[in-house]
């Protein structure tokens, strides 16, 4: 090692170079597994189209069969037989680009509990009046699966406050105080919709789309990444600017720090002459 780069074994280059040998893997593993959840997410969205494909293509298998609704279960065909009960509406529901509300009717089944049952969509604002009344008497419905939604995700209002006969989020903890029933923590909507409204189409399961977290993995995927460059960069222009003082320290070009000015020694004053006797 050349006269110039012996200041690499000093105490502060040692802890220099240990940070960088310990960042650069630590900030490319960070971000490979970052691109790897993406990766995921994108692959569970693909299976998750092709899941609800398959499921229009499949019989329709009892409620009970079905329970609980996981990723597997989602969106397949169900059917269950009951009473229609209380009828609720869910606003502010889109459906071909086009603002409008769930006609969404409890199902009391046989099992005592309530199934909530989407019949179909209607333009506008919920108005009561516009949804048509549910069939009387027994039922057999048949639809697709789905599980309880969140408030604030996949496009669920959050807002509270709403009149009566109205719910934001199609679940069982927010139809507990709505309807006089347990309710199944899960939801059908109908495959045919009921009264000239609009079918409601099944969604895929939440955590599987390409949403704004499966994005969040992409731009930490992109920070990480950058960060190791960055660190690398930082590195060599340090070690540049190291080696172009020690050339010029070598050369006599670097200036020497400042210090306190030295003093010539005063010439010693010299001996008065002595006094002239009296």
């Amino acid at each position: 090692m050349g006269v110039v780069y012996r200041f690499l074994l000093t105490p502060r280059w040692w802890g220099i170079n240990v940070f960088v040998l310990l960042a650069i893997p630590f900030c490319v593993f960070m971000g490979s597994w970052q691109l790897g959840r993406f990766e995921d997410r994108v692959e569970d969205h693909r299976a998750a189209n092709e899941q609800v494909s398959s499921n229009k293509r499949e019989a329709a298998r009892p409620l009970a069969e079905l329970l609980p609704v996981d990723k597997k279960t989602s969106g397949k065909q169900t059917t269950a037989t009951g009473r229609y009960g209380k009828q609720l509406l869910v606003p502010d529901r889109e459906l071909d680009g086009k603002r409008g509300y769930y006609v969404m009717t409890m199902l009391r089944t046989d099992g005592g509990k309530a199934l909530p049952v989407v019949r179909g969509w209607l333009p506008g604002d919920a108005d009561p009046a516009k949804a048509p009344a549910a069939p009387a008497g027994e039922v057999t419905v048949t639809g697709a699966l789905q599980a309880s939604e969140s408030p604030g995700s996949n496009g669920v209002s959050a807002a509270g406050g709403l009149p009566a006969g109205q719910t934001g989020a199609i679940s069982a903890a927010s139809l507990v105080n709505l309807v006089p029933y347990d309710v199944y923590d899960a939801w059908v909507t109908l495959a045919k919709a009921d009264s000239g409204m609009k079918a409601v189409p099944a969604t895929a399961p939440q955590d599987t789309g390409l949403d704004l977290k499966a994005f969040q993995n992409l731009g930490y995927t992109g920070e990480w990444f950058v960060f190791a460059g960055f660190v690398v960069f930082m590195w060599f222009r340090l070690l540049r600017r190291e080696v172009e003082f020690a050339r010029d320290t070598e050369l006599g070009l670097a200036e020497e720090p400042a210090g306190e000015p030295s003093e010539e020694p005063a010439d010693e004053p010299a001996d008065e002459p002595a006094a002239a006797g009296h």
